[in-house]
């Protein structure tokens, strides 16, 4: 039996790109021909603020005290949980080396990390305090000599006082007031006395997520990210209670934030769809709309035959986040192959993820855990390769060369390889 969909999604994620595109291509564009005075404008049009863009010392330290202490230690655990986890990925990776490929070649490579990070930090719906943590911590790891952090101002007070001491606390070099796509054009064009930034990084809406897309090539980013997602895979062995939680949990995000459910379990599927709309109700007013629009418009619940249909439909979704409320996890976690990060059995849950137990929040959307993972320590990192020969090692390679550039019809290329067989005496 092929699946079957209890719930198909009205809508699809990409619904709104091509009017979101060009809104946010206009102001990009202003801001290029404008700079400084055009990023102020748009402070004072859509975040109601003309405070200083670059915040203080002094700011920073007001930031600071207002924090309270519980807050300041939740940060701190955050922190210390995603920074020990970046610093055993860095310590994962391929180290420098050189190896001798055949006698006198010479080939190695150099990890490098980039010299400016930008990290954008969402304070619009909701002050993302977490996402601070997320972005700047890794690129520090990292060993990128300055960061540059951007969080929306939150009328005359400017960006959110959690977010900037989270930002300080991990690492950054310089916070600024600045959200959406003013952010993103401001780190990409260095402005305010900033430098352009090498590499982009940081959660969004749809806005800041197309000013991304539409300023990549000029700098780095960390990927093309959509609103986020949530898939879970459960069986019969699952709490329903937990499986319908979880989905709304996420789609508290926004009103485009999918939740799919794939089950074999017709009874759990069954109180899955009766008891989201439930939960959603008893959410605050803003989370409460959100999520009932998400659900309305993007959820799916998707009744699967086996354990194998499950995973290979979860595959196709390639989810940004997926849990996994089943039998057998060590199979499923050998088996899954697409998503952006995966949390196994039900003492786990995106939210951890998403707030404090050290794995990273920014991860690939629309599909994207196909070909690529989150952000973490590496991508702040740039894999360099380098070649040193001996002129014995000519011989071989030189003439190999120039025979395979003249098959290519590369006539200059081959008399690079000439010129030195020549010069250290060897014949064609």
């Amino acid at each position: 039996m092929a699946i079957k969909y209890l719930k198909k999604a009205i809508k699809k994620p990409e619904t709104d790109d091509v009017k979101t595109r060009a809104a946010v291509q206009n102001i990009l564009d202003d801001i290029e021909k404008r700079k400084e005075e055009a990023i102020k404008e748009l402070n004072k049009k859509f975040d109601k603020y003309e405070g200083e863009i670059i915040v203080s010392k002094e700011k920073i330290e007001e930031a600071i005290k207002k924090v309270d202490q519980k807050t300041k230690d939740d940060v701190q655990f955050a922190y210390e949980r995603v920074r020990k986890f970046a610093e055993h990925q860095l310590k994962s990776m391929n180290n420098n080396f050189e190896v001798e490929l055949s006698k006198g070649l010479f080939a190695g490579q150099r990890l490098i990390p980039v010299e400016t990070a930008g990290c954008y930090i969402p304070g619009g719906r909701y002050a993302h305090i977490s996402s601070a943590v997320m972005a700047i911590t890794p690129a520090k790891v990292a060993g990128v000599e300055k960061i540059i952090c951007a969080s929306p101002p939150k009328g005359n007070d400017g960006a959110n006082a959690g977010i900037i001491y989270a930002a300080n606390l991990c690492g950054a070099n310089t916070i600024m007031n600045l959200g959406g796509v003013a952010a993103i054009g401001a780190l990409t064009h260095g402005l305010f006395g900033n430098p352009p930034v090498d590499f982009l990084v940081g959660a969004g809406n749809q806005y800041v997520a197309e000013a991304k897309r539409i300023v990549y090539g000029k700098v780095g980013i960390d990927q093309f990210a959509g609103p986020t997602e949530i898939a879970i895979i459960a069986d019969k062995s699952a709490d329903k209670e937990l499986v319908a939680a979880d989905i709304v949990g996420q789609a508290e995000h926004g009103y485009n934030s999918p939740g799919w459910l794939f089950t074999t379990d017709k009874s759990l599927a069954d109180y899955v769809m009766k008891r989201i709309p439930e939960l959603i109700k008893e959410l605050p007013e803003l989370p409460r709309t959100s999520a009932d629009a998400a659900w309305k418009d993007y959820g799916e619940v998707i009744l699967c035959d086996s354990n194998e249909e499950m995973a290979k439909i979860s595959d196709q979704y390639a989810s940004e986040h997926l849990e996994v409320h089943a039998e057998n996890l060590e199979w499923w976690l050998k088996r899954l192959k697409n998503y952006g990060s995966l949390f196994l059995g039900e003492e786990t849950t995106v939210a951890y993820g998403d707030k404090c137990s050290g794995t990273n929040h920014i991860l690939p959307t629309k599909g994207g855990g196909r070909y690529t993972g989150g952000l973490f320590v590496g991508k702040f990192i740039k894999t360099l390769t380098f070649q040193r020969m001996t002129k014995e090692a000519t011989e071989l390679v030189g003439a190999t060369t120039a025979r395979l550039a003249r098959a290519e019809g590369m006539e200059a290329h081959a008399r690079t390889g000439d010129i030195r067989l020549k010069k250290y005496g060897y014949s064609k």
